[in-house]
């Protein structure tokens, strides 16, 4: 009995030296729980770091975001007599801001925004003028920034419309009121043509190049060969180059194809195969003035290129009457998440094409629709109607549903 007593008064010692060791740990907050949490790596693009977790007293930290990019682009502001006096006022004075009253929120929300200026803006000194040789005022560069674009594309065949003073005219404009804003594709000097732009986000860094196939057999000024970027093959390939040196990702935009045609050419292919090898990540083209496919590319080592081959016009008064000329006025808004993939590299998360429509209604008051916004009442006000009487909104979804497919987010 008396060992028996021995041996309960040293298991109960035993038992409470055990509970005062556990509260003690408990109070002192120790644990084995590890936390991972990903981020990038300061200094080296693309990279992601597993860190070690902090100790916790009683609840783990959120695993923290990576950073994404949402990029997007719309097609060719094609500024024909209709567009234009679209945003004349009665005192002469002119603004654009109703063209983009549609989209603005979903421009303004994106992180990197591009549209693509197809005429020059050379203001209303060189005298206003549509086709074939156009000339745009400076208040529709005032719309475009408004509505939240951050780059500007005038990288087209139409950039020497208005020979050097048209260029001239347009880079001052940027230059000395927009500063902050990126121009692509044309350039006041040798030293701005070498430029690549880069935009950077929270370390992601994506270069934008923009070219055009030509100028309409108009030769760039003496002097002044360093005007317009067009689509050669070795500057591109050296331009690539030094974009992938500079940046994580690389964005072609080049102004190329066949007019008014729904697919892709042969020309636009081969353009594709040399992108590809040279590393490009997406591609987004213009100058059709129709909507063309959407391409996912694969390299051999597992690498992706995405390609939209043309997103059509933006807007457009074209003056044409004939039957399918409706399609032109049927355009996409490119829509791009970039950030970082599992690998630790930096490439395309997701992507679609968002459907818009350019509609003129009661005369000249234009603006333009996300196709899932546009209605059937609204087809039939649209002065296109009276050139092209196919046109309707089942038109529009029947296109589009020919050439984007499942890529269309409608």
């Amino acid at each position: 009995m008396k060992k028996a007593m021995i041996s309960l008064c040293v298991s109960c010692v035993v038992l409470c030296m055990l509970l005062v060791f556990v509260a003690v740990q408990e109070k002192q907050g120790k644990t084995n729980t590890r936390v991972i949490r990903q981020e990038p790596l300061p200094g080296a693009a693309g990279a992601v770091r597993k860190e070690e977790s902090q100790k916790q007293t009683e609840q783990e930290e959120p695993v923290a975001e990576l950073p994404q990019v949402e990029l997007v682009m719309i097609g060719d502001m094609l500024m024909h007599t209709r567009v234009l006096d679209s945003g004349k006022a009665q005192d002469g004075a002119y603004s654009y801001d109703h063209l983009f009253r549609q989209v603005k929120d979903k421009v303004e929300q994106a992180d990197l925004a591009i549209v693509n200026q197809e005429t020059i803006l050379g203001g209303t000194e060189l005298g206003l003028s549509s086709y074939p040789c156009f000339n745009s005022p400076y208040e529709l560069g005032d719309a475009e920034v408004r509505a939240g674009f951050d780059v500007i594309l005038h990288g087209t065949n139409h950039a020497l419309d208005k020979h050097a003073r048209g260029i001239n005219n347009c880079m001052q404009f940027w230059n000395e009121k927009y500063p902050d804003i990126a121009v692509l594709g044309i350039h006041d000097s040798w030293d701005d043509q070498k430029d690549i732009y880069v935009y950077t986000k929270e370390g992601i860094r994506i270069a934008v190049l923009n070219y055009t196939y030509g100028t309409n057999g108009i030769e760039m000024p003496d002097g002044m060969e360093y005007c317009v970027d067009y689509l050669e093959e070795e500057r591109v390939r050296k331009d690539v180059e030094k974009a992938k040196e500079l940046s994580d990702f690389v964005v072609v935009c080049p102004h190329w194809g066949t007019e008014y045609q729904l697919t892709a050419d042969a020309s636009q292919k081969r353009w594709c195969e040399k992108f590809l090898d040279w590393g490009v990540d997406l591609v987004i083209g213009t100058h059709p003035h129709v909507i063309e496919p959407v391409e996912m590319y694969t390299r051999k080592d597992g690498s992706r290129m995405l390609v939209y081959y043309s997103l059509g016009n933006f807007v457009n008064g074209t003056e044409s009457k004939k039957k399918g000329i409706g399609v032109r006025m049927i355009g996409g808004m490119a829509d791009v998440t970039i950030g970082y993939e599992p690998d630790g590299t930096v490439g395309i998360l997701s992507y679609s094409i968002l459907p818009v429509v350019c509609h003129e209604d009661e005369g000249t008051s234009y603006t333009v629709y996300f196709l899932e916004d546009y209605t059937k009442e609204l087809a039939k006000r649209n002065w296109i109607v009276e050139s092209d009487p196919n046109f309707s909104k089942e038109y529009c979804d029947s296109v589009v549903r020919e050439v984007w497919g499942k890529e269309s987010r409608n």
